[in-house]
């Protein structure tokens, strides 16, 4: 190899340049560095900010010269090529160079981008959506100490000073496509926990659930507390509000938190089952309470306000509550709901 490079550099200095920008990346993959180190050596050897940044992490490393962190704003790039692993792009590297590119730059972020491949290839997380269980309730137990949880993050293929968003969710449609659609363009976990999906994420838009999913949003930045907010929004959701946000359940959260013998024996719930055989009363008292409006109840449910009265007439009897009082609607709101947390 060498009396090649010897011969070739004879030849055409360029060549000689790009043998040794080659030589210089086969050293640091022989040594197995990580993506820091691999951005700081091509910092040093370009003379400008190298950067790095994995769409799986949706993070970017940049290194200057010096070896510290890029300074912010980051410069626009001068040149820029792709990271691919098995034919798909997940990635991309740069130089921040002042003025035109480097007579090498090319080379030098072709061999960067093969390397920064190895790399992921080697130590970085699944880029499947699915991930390992046991990792991700190593994030979400309370029982986890800090040291654990952040390796597992990590693993995982999330940055540990970033917040991560937990979803608890019901679904028959498969995990990961579920949690794709949630998260298309960042990082983004789900597996199945104790026969509930839980998704973790740094950024979600929950307008983007499939119909028929059901499903609950913690709102504490902890992922520990926000799996435990999410589960009980989750226990909240209805056919009529699948998705539920724990922060918007308010002081209804707490009861979640009123223990079954007390809530089952309570007379308002107790009444809510007596009904809850007809289908067609469950939706009536659903619909009027989630509505506090006859007639807009009458709207939703495609009957005549009058039809919709004498229902919640017969209702109201059989719960022994006036429907029609602003207390009554409150007490069947507040048995409904307990009712079916209780049936959850």
């Amino acid at each position: 190899m060498e009396a090649l490079a010897e011969r070739l550099s004879q030849l055409d200095s360029h060549v000689q340049g790009a043998i040794r920008v080659i030589a210089f990346y086969d050293t640091l993959m022989r040594r197995r560095v990580d993506l820091p180190a691999l951005a700081r050596a091509s910092a040093s050897l370009a003379e400008c900010v190298a950067g790095i940044r994995l769409h799986g992490t949706g993070r970017a490393i940049r290194i200057s010269p010096d070896g510290r962190q890029g300074s912010t704003p980051p410069s626009p790039a001068s040149t820029t090529a792709p990271i691919t692993l098995d034919e798909e792009e997940i990635g991309e590297v740069w130089l921040e160079r002042p003025g035109p590119p480097g007579p090498l730059d090319d080379v030098l972020l072709d061999r960067l981008a093969i390397a920064a491949a190895a790399v992921a290839e080697r130590y970085g997380p699944a880029r499947t959506t699915m991930a390992d269980p046991a990792l991700v309730e190593l994030v979400i137990s309370p029982d986890s100490d800090e040291a654990a949880r952040s390796r597992a993050l990590r693993l995982l293929g999330f940055a540990a000073d970033l917040p991560i968003r937990v979803v608890a969710v019901d679904s028959q449609f498969p995990l990961d496509q579920v949690a794709g659609l949630l998260c298309p363009a960042h990082p983004v976990k789900a597996a199945p926990i104790a026969g509930v999906g839980a998704i973790l994420a740094t950024t979600m838009d929950p307008t983007r659930f499939p119909a028929g999913v059901h499903a609950g949003i913690g709102a504490a930045k902890s992922p520990d507390r926000s799996w435990r907010e999410a589960r009980i929004a989750l226990r909240f959701t209805t056919p009529r509000q699948p998705v539920v946000h724990y922060d918007g359940l308010g002081a209804l959260a707490l009861l979640a938190q009123v223990p079954r013998d007390a809530a089952r024996d309570n007379a308002d719930v107790a009444a809510i089952a007596l009904i809850a055989g007809s289908p067609d009363d469950l939706e009536t008292l659903d619909t009027y309470c989630t509505t506090g409006s006859l007639r807009r109840a009458a709207e939703l449910l495609h009957l005549h306000h009058s039809s919709v009265a004498r229902r919640l007439e017969q209702i109201g009897k059989t719960l022994g509550i006036d429907l029609t009082e602003p207390t009554g609607l409150l007490r069947a709101r507040l048995a409904l709901t307990t009712w079916r947390l209780l049936n959850a």
